[in-house]
């Protein structure tokens, strides 16, 4: 077995230790304090936003099962990296948005990830996540540690709210198709989508809710059989980890609505490095 380690801050590590602990390949985490000048620090002196510590999480992952690149990926998805010292509700330097590296690989993975994440339009602000050097890392209070587990909870609301749709109009409305992929998270099959070879000037949105979604100008010939795209509208969109399938893998859904669209991958042609791999029955497409 091969174990490496990586430290992330996203907010409350409640939330943050759930999220990891459900990824495939990790086999520890270990929530903690770290960042600050205040030595072997308590909570209560955390939450007085005076110790310049982070809320954050050690992860122990298998790196033949799970790369790096992937962790990142989850750790962007499951919080909002655009709030600066804020997630939510919580607001002081304790809930930033930090990656510790602990070598210099790790940092030049994290500074490009945001710099594909900020060029793909997937957040309608800047990304100001802090890309710092691991230092000392204080291990919280054993209170902490598991705490959602304990208490039979799989992860908290990191992630901002969405619109409820009227899920009896939208079964009316769409075709059975549609209905399963937006709303059941379904899959078309490969070259079968309306809008796989659509090169017309104009803009797709989300066949639920009409959310603007993707522009006719981020599209491209991935050859994978599904439309795919190398940007999205900036905010329109909305990223979540998916395990299902024995992979890990991030979810692309309608910031509206919630919707499921499809998934992003990183291996894209352009400058952005994404592929955003759309099913066609998710969208409708409007000619400029």
């Amino acid at each position: 077995m091969s174990l490496s380690q990586a430290i992330f801050a996203a907010g409350c590590f409640w939330g943050v230790q759930a999220a990891f602990d459900a990824v495939p390949g990790v086999r520890e985490t270990l929530v903690g304090y770290t960042g600050g000048g205040t030595a072997a620090p308590t909570y209560e002196q955390v939450c007085t936003n005076s110790t310049g510590h982070a809320e954050a999480v050690k992860v122990v992952y298998d790196d033949r099962l799970i790369s790096y690149d992937r962790l990142l990926d989850v750790f962007f998805a499951i919080h909002n990296p655009t709030t600066p010292n804020r997630q939510g509700a919580d607001i002081g330097s304790q809930y930033r948005s930090a990656v510790f590296y602990l070598n210099n690989a790790q940092k030049e993975k994290a500074l490009r990830k945001i710099g594909q994440l900020n060029a793909a339009g997937v957040y309608d602000a800047p990304i100001v996540t802090e890309v710092l050097p691991a230092a000392e890392f204080y291990p919280a209070e054993t209170y902490h540690q598991k705490y959602l587990e304990r208490r039979g909870q799989s992860r908290c609301p990191l992630t901002p709210k969405t619109e409820t749709p009227d899920e009896e109009e939208l079964k009316q409305r769409l075709s059975p198709q549609q209905y399963d992929i937006l709303r059941r998270r379904a899959t078309e099959a490969p070259f079968s989508g309306q809008y796989l070879h659509t090169g017309e000037d104009g803009s797709f949105s989300c066949a639920a809710c009409g959310n603007p979604v993707f522009d006719s100008s981020a599209k491209f010939d991935s050859g994978s059989g599904w439309p795919s795209f190398d940007r999205a509208i900036p905010g329109s969109i909305a990223l979540n980890p998916d395990y299902s399938h024995n992979m890990t893998r991030t979810e692309v859904t309608c910031a509206r609505c919630g919707s499921h669209l499809g998934h992003l991958f990183n291996d894209g042609p352009s400058a952005t490095g994404m592929r955003f791999c759309i099913n066609s029955a998710a969208m409708n497409f409007k000619k400029r």
